[in-house]
């Protein structure tokens, strides 16, 4: 599945969040802790997954692909080798029970800001779960997935005008009742990037395992988002789990 050994791969300067493992077994088995919030396995990927994208046909938004789908592809040499390390993924994760899917993703159906504050995957958010969990993810073709460093954010309902805004919709006071509105929302998750941050790159054909938001954890959730779509780009095929 890889060419030439491990791609170079430098977490953010000063940032101890991060930890670069050699294999799947250590992105799966590392437990996270210590401050580490974020696992990735960096690949170099055999196969071209732009054809995939291509033969796929999409329109525009957010399509599943099953396995049916990505069976019936004609595909040259080189795209059958990407079809495989697809299938590899996807079966690995299964072994480990979880519940990976494949998207390709042209362009989002909502990417602007419609309430007082924006709650879509391309703002910077986090996952959550009610009980011990995290998220596997990586971009196979397309631009990729973003972070940002959990000092370089702050979250937007700590914002006194986004808050105030927030409140007014609301209708009540800043009390319990006003936080479960947020969380039912999801409003709690989003962060916004302080003015020195400089997110980066998730990379392409890495493998990442994230932290998630759920009681107990014992490291802050890793702060990610989706990538800006911008004219003319290529659709972006996405494994998430």
């Amino acid at each position: 599945m890889t060419t030439g050994g491990l791609p170079a791969f430098t977490p953010p300067p000063g940032y101890p969040r991060i930890k670069v493992v050699r294999s799947f077994d250590e992105l799966a088995g590392t437990r996270f802790g210590d401050g580490v919030n974020a696992l990735c396995w960096p690949r170099v990927l055999t196969g071209d997954f732009g054809e995939v994208v291509t033969r796929l046909g999409v329109g525009q938004g957010i399509t599943p692909i099953d396995d049916a789908r990505l069976a019936a592809l004609a595909l040259n040499d080189a795209g059958q080798m990407a079809r495989e390390v697809l299938r590899h993924d996807l079966a690995t994760l299964r072994a480990h029970e979880l519940l990976p899917s494949l998207d390709c993703i042209n362009g989002y159906l909502q990417e602007e800001e419609t309430g007082p504050m924006r709650t879509d995957v391309q703002s910077f958010h986090v996952d959550s779960a009610t009980v011990e969990a995290d998220t596997y993810l990586c971009t196979y073709h397309g631009p990729a997935s973003e972070g940002l460093r959990n000092d370089e954010a702050l979250r937007r309902v700590a914002i006194p005008t986004t808050r105030a805004a927030l409140l007014k919709e609301y209708g009540g006071a800043d009390d319990a009742g006003f936080r479960e509105f947020l969380n039912d929302h999801y409003y709690d998750l989003h962060y916004a990037a302080l003015p020195q941050a400089e997110p980066f790159s998730f990379g392409v054909g890495h493998l990442w395992r994230i932290a998630t938001e759920y009681p107990g954890s014992p490291v802050p959730p890793c702060i990610h988002r989706a990538p800006p779509t911008l004219p003319g780009q290529s659709p972006r095929l996405l494994l998430i789990s």
